[in-house]
């Protein structure tokens, strides 16, 4: 009947934890995140209130700190009963890892469940309950909207395009189960590629660190490293890295001016996040997508698609 607006199932409903990163020195992430969602038909119910997952660094004082800051970005997305959808590979790590614990907690350790629950109701904060997941849009992507489905969606097929994955290591193996993929030996990122047309590229550093966490104290090692990732992925003919995580992007392509110098070498490959590479595929304009805020230029790699 025309005029009316197609409901969009629960399954494709999420409470939006943006991260700190896509919300400032990655924008793009959050303006290309928004773009897909909308074509795709996902309803993201953003988290205002949320705050930063730590990154990792809050357990290095206190781990009691870390799970009581994550417990309650938690509880923010149960009270609107959908699982917490993050788009950030290191917030999925940590937030993730702070639900098993909870809930391994709930069974095996209630005392300190409910010692991190009086900290919460101490400031008006809902408790945590273990009650939903916490999903990246990858996740989300591959295992409840479905790459058939998403297949049938493209409407700008990446024919020709040799893409090579960087999934981070927060995201592969920071937690104990990890949905829809194996940790070490990862498949979800290049079955998406193949999905929207682009041939999977295989290297040995897709699944290693990029070195971030080492750039604030060991930063020409930390260079090295980044470096060592982007020579294999551009030695085997590689187009450009598409990473799920807005720090490694940070990492690889804000510093790759940086780890040149240190290689002595060109390097020049493009490095996207996750929903630009998909928005590109479904249509979207590259503007609209944010490609042109990157700091390696893009525009080589996007003439290869016709654009």
């Amino acid at each position: 009947m025309t005029g009316q607006t197609q409901a969009i199932p629960q399954s494709l409903r999420y409470a939006y934890f943006p991260g700190c990163v896509a919300q400032g020195a990655c924008r793009e992430l959050y303006q290309s995140t928004a773009a897909l969602t909308t074509v795709l038909g996902i309803e993201l119910v953003e988290l205002k209130k949320a705050t930063c997952c730590g990154s990792g660094t809050y357990k290095e004082d206190s781990q009691l700190l870390e799970d009581t800051v994550n417990a309650r970005n938690i509880a923010l997305a149960e009270g609107l009963n959908l699982p917490l959808l993050t788009h950030c590979s290191t917030c999925q790590g940590v937030i993730g890892h702070v639900d098993e614990r909870l809930k391994e907690a709930q069974v095996k350790h209630p005392e300190y469940l409910e010692q991190v629950n009086g900290f919460l109701t101490q400031q008006g904060c809902s408790p945590y309950q273990g009650t939903t997941e916490v999903k990246h849009l990858l996740w989300a992507l591959v295992g409840d909207y479905g790459l058939d489905t998403l297949k049938a969606k493209v409407t700008r097929p990446l024919t020709g395009l040799n893409c090579a994955a960087f999934y981070g290591c927060y995201l592969l193996r920071a937690q104990k189960h990890l949905p829809f993929d194996d940790p070490y030996q990862p498949e979800s990122m290049e079955n998406l590629f193949r999905a929207v047309g682009a041939s999977p590229v295989y290297y040995r550093g897709r699944t290693q660190c990029c070195g971030w966490p080492l750039s604030s104290y060991a930063t020409e090692q930390a260079f090295q490293m980044a470096g060592g990732h982007l020579q294999e992925a551009i030695a085997q003919g590689a187009d450009c890295l598409v990473t799920p995580c807005p720090l490694c992007h940070l990492n690889l392509d804000s510093r790759q001016p940086e780890i040149a110098k240190v290689l002595g070498q060109s390097l020049n490959i493009p490095i996207l996040h996750l929903p630009q590479l998909v928005g590109l595929a479904l249509g979207i304009a590259p503007q609209a997508l944010g490609l042109h805020r990157h700091v390696v230029k893009t525009q080589v790699f996007l003439e290869k698609l016709g654009l």
